[in-house]
């Protein structure tokens, strides 16, 4: 990306926070300038993954109209780039939504973004950071233009039409990737199974925990007799529960049906009495 031929200071612009400000501006020719704000990307947490903490750069209130290849671009400038990733808030990022198609991506929103920028040198970090504030970098040039109006509207709407032959080959490549790790869990599992299901001189099984969402499952002769064996023993158990249960309902209905001729026969002896009662007033 071009800059601007206007005199300038040579110093950077640095906000509270440690931001160094850096203009924008959508065209040469163009009034009004646009600021983003860079820092050295210090989180701790990652100094492991895929952001070094020495070569990487934060960017934030990056305008729409900026994608990935637009700040690929405009950072150049500063140095070669290894990496660029744009998203909506700060964070970790999901590399397993980064591997998906586009089919199978969700749409982003467009509005102000934040990027992660990952240089190849640790001296292009500096020279972003020392870059002066007062020359602002030039988003659209002639060799670069970003197409905006109804132009953009074009674009975006060419590249959400799915080809059906482009379609039936992202959906293939994706299942042949899912049935591989598929396959390869479940040789670990069986692994994981042959090995540890082997009982020790006292009898125990060592049982070991598996992968998030799967179930441990028996893998070998002995852990299968020995699961039909405790469904057998189960089975045979519910059946003697049933009986138990039978019987005691039965009792319950000979209790009913000997308190019912109890009752009966109490209503004749007091029918007899009263029918013998030898007192009479009147």
């Amino acid at each position: 990306m071009a800059t601007s031929t206007k005199k300038h200071a040579k110093k950077p612009c640095v906000i509270p926070g440690g931001f160094t400000v850096l203009p924008l501006q959508f065209s040469a020719d163009s009034v009004s300038q646009h600021s983003i704000y860079i820092k050295e990307h210090r989180v701790r947490a990652e100094k492991t993954s895929h952001r070094p903490l020495d070569r990487t750069l934060f960017v934030i209130n990056i305008p729409p109209y900026c994608t990935e290849e637009v700040v690929h671009n405009l950072f150049t400038l500063f140095g070669e780039i290894q990496s660029v990733e744009l998203m909506e808030r700060p964070g970790a990022t999901d590399h397993s939504e980064l591997q998906l198609s586009k089919y199978f991506r969700p749409a982003k929103k467009e509005g102000f973004s934040v990027a992660y920028i990952v240089f190849k040198k640790a001296s292009s970090v500096k020279a972003a950071k020392s870059h002066p504030h007062n020359i602002p970098l030039v988003v659209s040039t002639e060799q670069q233009p970003i197409k905006v109006g109804l132009k953009k509207w074009i674009d975006q709407y060419r590249q959400s039409v799915a080809y059906p032959d482009k379609l039936q080959e992202a959906v293939d490549t994706y299942m042949q990737e899912y049935d591989r790790r598929k396959e390869e869990e479940s040789q670990q599992l069986k692994k994981e199974g042959d090995g540890d299901e082997e009982e020790d001189d006292e009898g125990w099984v060592k049982v070991t925990r598996g992968t998030k969402g799967s179930k441990a499952r028996p893998h070998t002769e002995t852990a299968n007799r020995r699961t039909l064996q405790k469904e057998d023993k189960k089975r045979k158990r519910k059946e003697l529960i049933n009986f138990y249960a039978w019987q005691h309902r039965q009792t319950q209905r000979e209790h009913i049906a000997e308190l019912r001729k109890k009752f009966e026969e109490d209503k004749q002896r007091i029918a007899l009495m009263r029918a013998q009662r030898k007192f009479r007033p009147y």
